[in-house]
């Protein structure tokens, strides 16, 4: 065995099996089977166990040209779904000897952005805005992105990486690969549920961002409410901020017509918002107006009445992203289908109060 000062090397593995170094690299890189006996496969696996030999990944990863580096991009890191789609990645990637870079992109927006200049055009003193990833081809294995900060991709040319799209447009995507949680049932769930309630005047708290995940959650709703007659719908939008909810549900209540009986919210974020304004305006929940929520973040339940939402698994979401990706790098055709989602039905909620 060699000094305990000297890290164990193949060569070592080899002389200690009495194999040659290529069975070693054979046998630890699982490319054995049909070229070396199962005898000794267990007899190099075992002189590695006792040499304490780890294989030097970096030499590895420069041989085989991979940096075993993937990017997350997301809208922001500001809510916990996204924690937790970056938490269901790594944890993939690390099984597999990958690492994850996490890049929030807010409203979408990429990362370059020119040097500062002075109001007379010249340049100006203060430190030039880096670009972190201009040398993203060469760092990067691959991208998974969500579709709300598809357009980063283009700033850091992740577009031209091996790509997988989070809440994306199947048709249109930009990616080699799509992972998408099942959102319209995610919408027909809430829709069947106000209606099973009851509800015909129903308030759609819109998230004020063009994406193909809030675009389904619209036309889902909408077809849903038209598919029974009697029903009204009615759509305020709003930025996604509990401030930006508050505006617009106040808004939309207090306009001329019948008082919507429920609101259907995009996000948690916005529930909380139009909890706010009904309290503003003396409106009781669920007893004067119900509302529901997409995502069941841990605010839906910190607010009173508890949120009725739709559960959506950031982590699992995660998971399926990051094996899409091991997927396209290898050549496979990624699993398929669309991640179940379930509506959890809280104190929100409630049949309308009699005319």
């Amino acid at each position: 065995m060699p000094p305990s000062s000297t890290r164990p090397t193949s060569r070592d593995v080899a002389h200690a099996a009495g194999v040659s170094q290529a069975a070693v690299s054979l046998v630890l890189g699982d490319k054995w089977r049909g070229r070396v006996s199962e005898t000794t496969a267990e007899r190099v696996r075992r002189a590695a166990r006792e040499l304490g030999y780890r294989p030097n990944l970096a030499a590895r990863n420069l041989r085989l040209g991979r940096t075993r580096t993937v990017l997350l991009v997301v809208p922001a890191l500001t809510t916990e779904f996204f924690a937790g789609v970056y938490t269901g990645a790594a944890r993939v990637a690390a099984e597999h000897g990958f690492g994850v870079v996490l890049y929030p992109s807010p409203e979408g927006i990429g990362p370059a952005r020119p040097s500062p200049t002075t109001p007379e055009g010249r340049p100006s003193r203060a430190a030039p805005i880096p670009d972190p990833f201009a040398s993203a081809q060469a760092a990067l294995d691959g991208v998974i992105a969500s579709s709300m900060a598809a357009d980063a991709l283009t700033a850091i040319r992740g577009d031209q990486l091996p790509l997988v799209m989070l809440d994306s447009d199947p048709e249109g995507s930009l990616g080699a690969a799509t992972v998408n949680l099942d959102i319209a049932g995610g919408m027909r769930q809430v829709a069947d549920h106000l209606l099973g309630l009851g509800h015909r005047r129903v308030l759609h708290l819109a998230a004020d961002i063009p994406s193909w995940t809030f675009d389904v959650r619209a036309r889902e709703l909408a077809a849903r409410l038209a598919a029974v007659p009697g029903t009204s719908l009615r759509t305020a939008r709003a930025p996604l901020s509990i401030d930006g909810a508050l505006t617009a549900t106040e808004a939309a209540l207090t306009a001329p017509g019948p008082r919507p009986t429920a609101v259907v919210c995009d996000d948690d974020k916005l529930a909380a918002g139009a909890y706010k304004a009904l309290r503003r305006l003396g409106l009781r929940i669920p007893h004067d107006v119900s509302v529901t929520g997409v995502d069941d973040l841990g605010l839906a339940t910190a607010i009173d009445p508890e949120l009725t939402t739709v559960r959506l698994d950031a982590e699992l979401f995660g998971e399926r992203g990051m094996r899409a990706l091991l997927a396209v790098l290898e050549g496979r055709r990624p699993q398929g289908g669309d991640i179940p989602v379930d509506l959890v039905v809280r104190g929100s909620t409630a049949p309308p109060a009699a005319p």
